[in-house]
């Protein structure tokens, strides 16, 4: 049997030196041919010049990185391109030293691996280098459970095959690559082949020379490697992968004996099997990065399937493409430490959470306890918890939730039946320190106490006071925690008095409930209540009169605190309505004025339509002494000329006439699901109608444009479009804050405000954006293309947002959107009091206060909206408010009257008044006017 081994891996070895000659006779001719082409004239110097350019370039971009990193060791984007340079530029030994830097750091991914394990490869040339090859594909196969770094791994090991034991080896990493990843449905079924393919090599060398009789021990050796083939066979054969229908068919044509009906029934099974999971893998491939709720979907139906290999691939396959998603590796794990609990399995699952998601406290606390539950070495945890604090979270508070999470494993490793033990000095003593680290560290970091409730002093407390028996440091603690602003809250109290009730004596009982009846503000009644309840139990009677003396005296100083609050604010309210009076009064004012306005300037347009070069019908004209007279908006003037025609009046009256005619159309609310609102134009906007169907002809068919215009004929600033279908709207849309002659146009839904007054146009979010930051203090100059190369470096810029105020001036704010919350934070460390264009930037995780109704545009809008248009002149409001016209001018107004079922009913007495609806106009000749305009 030995000697059949050893005949083995002398075949093998010399087809491995055959295939070796013949890759070093390739590189030979290769390197031939890079000669010749060096000793081409063609070009030579400039090509070089060309080159020592870029190296030149490459070199001072390397210095600049590698100083980079030098100041920050945790900027992955800047490994990232030092590695990239060094790969190009060939210097292998700076780029070995600074993959390893970087994976020291973080997981590596799948590509950069599989170009480092490629790189050691060509460079391996002794024994020792290939045992460190080995050793950094185990790095590697840890990381990410990966099939093509499997597969690589198994085939750089079939080189080594003629060393000894080198047939076993292979087979060992093969069988571990099964294990990983051969349940892969879409990649698993390569490994497969590829064993099965290594198998019938070995198969192929063992056949007996043509003509030859085997001997028996040959025959067995040759049986048992045709039955570990067919074991292969069998085994893929059970397991469901696409188009595992092409595997069965050549099991069918490789074996010499029909396919054993226990292993077709196998075959069937999982064809059924793949036939299930088949949607949920097809999802995957069409879905688009990050596929996450298409692989929780598959994960959730691998759960109910309840096989844990399979739900172990799935979300191995789910984290490899989402090794930044926390809760995708808070659900990993918590599905091993709940479900299959196998030590090395459940370790370096965690491990890999924290270092690819550092800044996610739960993952830690959770590794912490995983490291306690399998019995790691104290030193390992105390090891991973430093780790933890210098991961660099986000919040103050995370750093009380990872000192907690420590805090508890190392009070159960204490053996409280010992008056002192080594556990419970070093337990004290990282109680100091964390309360030391809490104020020194969090606060100066955040500007904020990440315990404002003393947690961390309130559980020190309990743990003396229960298992150390020593209530003098208990106590200690407590007034310690008063001091720092918790007096004043009666919760407090209360657990203070509870930790003395069960623990301490009546007499400190009593102190603690009068001195929480003191200093109580929010919840005196509830602590006067439970001081007498203590004293009806415990006290005397003199205690009791005292007691009662406290409770009373403090109810009723709060009592008339509250009264002078309730009297204050009634006062307040006072005013407020006032105020509100008053502004009610000046709106009345307002309207009252806007309403005489619109009825003088009623009253001039009857005259331009009557007597004014706007009107449609020709200008009347008035004979007398031999002049013609003629009334315009301007007045009046006179002329010797002819009379001209009515093709030359003007050509700004008869636009503003068009306009006129545009604002009658009336507004069709039946159609609004059919158009959009805009907003916010320049009123100085030439053409609004063109000019709007040209910017919106890209969303589809337009069926009108509907300009708004004052009755002057001057254009408002906003319209509505209208389109052919409900699709276009939704295209329209988009063009939000769209420029239009250097203004942003408001694009919103047409929407009836008075019918859905909840409705909201804003359309970014209001509340915590993780992924999202906030800058300030930017210079007004300041654009996109700026910020972009500013925040690049740190992360994947998905969208930068420019605040401007309606007219398009920049606010010195922006929001600048990355790929996940990980860069977002990077990027928040990095930037934030850095100076940018003499201007100091303030950086934060997005986090835009709530809308108020009051707050909303619309609702000064919709109010606006309510209030008659006021209609001042073209130079705006008079300082005067007077009437420039002449007394003889004003119509007389008619007398008041009522009007009933359409009717005008005059008042008892009095005869009916014609009006200008009921009698027509009289005609006035121009001597008439002439002696009305002169009359005294």
């Amino acid at each position: 049997m030995a000697a059949a081994v050893s005949e083995e891996e002398t075949q093998l070895q010399e087809m491995e030196e055959e295939a070796e000659a013949s890759e070093a006779v390739g590189e030979e001719k290769e390197m031939e041919s890079e000669d010749e082409g060096e000793m081409e004239p063609d070009g030579s110097d400039a090509e070089g010049d060309e080159s020592s350019d870029d190296e030149k370039e490459n070199q001072t971009e390397i210095q600049r990185l590698e100083e980079q990193l030098s100041i920050n060791a945790f900027d992955y984007n800047c490994h990232v391109d030092l590695i990239k340079l060094l790969r190009q530029a060939g210097e292998l030994v700076k780029l070995r030293r600074a993959r390893q830097k970087m994976s020291e750091l973080f997981p590596l991914t799948e590509e950069i691996w599989l170009d480092w394990l490629k790189d050691e490869i060509r460079m391996a040339e002794e024994e020792s280098d290939r045992e460190k090859v080995y050793e950094l594909f185990e790095k590697a196969a840890k990381d990410y459970i990966c099939p093509e770094i499997w597969l690589e791994y198994a085939q750089y090991s079939i080189g080594g095959i003629g060393s000894q034991g080198g047939i076993q080896k292979v087979r060992e990493i093969f069988d571990r690559a099964l294990t990983a990843v051969g349940l892969h449905m879409t990649k698993g079924a390569a490994i497969w082949e590829a064993y099965r393919e290594f198998e019938n090599a070995i198969l192929g060398t063992l056949q007996p020379a043509p003509g030859s009789v085997p001997t028996p021990e040959q025959q067995e050796v040759l049986n048992a490697q045709l039955n570990r083939i067919h074991t292969l066979f069998r085994r893929q054969l059970a397991i469901p992968f696409l188009d595992m229908e092409v595997t069965y068919a050549e099991y069918g044509e490789w074996s010499d004996k029909p396919i054993p009906d226990s292993v077709t029934q196998l075959y069937k099974k999982a064809l059924q099997q793949m036939e299930k999971s088949k949607p949920y893998e097809e999802a995957l491939l069409v879905a688009e990065p990050p596929k996450l709720a298409e692989y929780q979907t598959y994960i959730d139906y691998e759960l109910k399937e309840g096989d844990p290999a399979r739900i172990q691939t799935i979300f191995e396959r789910a984290v490899a493409e989402n090794c930044l998603v926390p809760d995708m590796w808070a659900k990993l794990t918590q599905y091993l430490d709940r479900k299959l609990k196998i030590k090395d399995l459940v370790l370096s699952s965690h491990d890999r959470a924290v270092r690819n998601c550092p800044w996610t406290v739960g993952l830690w606390k959770s590794y912490l306890l995983a490291l306690e539950r399998h019995g790691a070495e104290h030193e390992t945890v105390s090891d991973i918890f430093e780790k933890a604090l210098n991961a660099g979270f986000i919040q103050a508070t995370d750093y009380v939730h990872i000192w907690q999470a420590y805090l508890d494993y190392l009070r159960r490793r204490v053996d409280f039946s010992k008056e002192s033990s080594k556990e419970l000095e070093e337990l004290r003593s990282a109680f100091a320190r964390a309360l030391d680290y809490m104020k020194q560290d969090v606060e100066e970091r955040f500007s904020e106490s990440g315990d404002p409730s003393c947690m961390i002093m309130q559980n020190w407390a309990r743990v003396e006071a229960l298992h150390c028996k020593n209530m003098q440091k208990a106590r200690e603690l407590w007034d310690s925690i008063m001091t720092k602003g918790n007096a004043k809250f009666a919760n407090m109290w209360l657990e203070y008095y509870n930790l003395e009730r069960c623990h301490g004596d009546a007499q400190h009982c009593r102190k603690a409930l009068h001195r929480a009846v003191q200093c109580t503000s929010d919840y005196p009644e509830h602590v006067c209540e439970v001081l007498l309840s203590f004293e009806r139990v415990e006290g005397t009677l003199e205690d009791w009169d005292t007691a009662v003396q406290k409770t009373e005296t403090k109810l009723s100083r709060v009592k008339e605190q509250r009264a002078k609050e309730t009297e204050k604010e009634a006062l307040l309210a006072k005013q407020e309505e006032e105020k509100a009076e008053q502004r009610r009064k000046k709106k009345a004012q307002k309207k009252k004025a806007g309403r005489a306005g619109e009825k003088r300037k009623a009253e001039e347009e009857d005259d331009e339509d009557e007597w004014g070069e706007e009107s449609e019908q020709p200008a009347k004209k008035h004979r007398g002494e031999g002049e013609e007279t003629m009334e315009t908006e301007s007045g009046m003037f006179s002329r010797k000329a002819p009379f001209q025609k009515t093709s030359q009046v003007p050509v700004a009256q008869k636009a503003r006439a068009a306009a006129r005619q545009v604002q009658q159309v009336p507004h069709d609310s039946s159609k609004d699901h059919l158009s959009v609102f805009v907003s916010n134009l320049p009123f100085s906007l030439q053409d609004p109608e063109q000019k709007l169907r040209d910017v919106f002809q890209s969303c589809g068919l337009i069926e009108q444009v509907r300009p708004v215009y004052n009755p002057q004929g001057t254009f408002r600033g906003y319209c509505y479009v209208q389109f052919e279908s409900q699709v276009f709207v939704q295209e329209a849309l988009k063009l939000d804050r769209k420029e239009i002659d250097g203004r942003p146009m408001f694009v919103s839904p047409c929407i009836d405000k008075n019918k859905n007054p909840d409705f909201k146009v804003f359309k970014y979010s209001t509340s915590l954006e993780k992924h999202k930051i906030f800058i300030s203090g930017l210079p007004f100059s300041c654009t996109k293309e700026q910020l972009e190369g500013m925040f690049k470096e740190h992360g994947t810029v998905k969208d930068i947002r420019l605040v401007t105020n309606r007219s398009g001036k920049p606010k010195g704010l922006a929001y600048v959107e990355f790929e996940n919350e990980a860069q977002a934070s990077h990027a928040v460390l990095k930037v934030d009091g850095t100076v940018f264009q003499n201007h100091t930037l303030n950086v934060a995780i997005s986090n835009p206060p709530r809308r108020n109704p009051s707050d909303k545009p619309e609702s000064s809008r919709a109010m606006g909206s309510m209030m008659p248009p006021q209609v001042f002149g073209a130079r705006g409001r008079g300082r005067t408010q007077l009437s420039l016209l002449p007394r003889a001018l004003h119509r007389q107004s008619a007398p008041e009257s009522k009007t009933e079922n359409g009717t005008l009913q005059s008042r008892p007495g009095e005869p009916v008044q014609e009006t200008s609806a009921t009698a027509p106009q009289k005609q006035m000749s121009n001597a008439d006017f002439s002696r009305l305009l002169m009359k005294k």
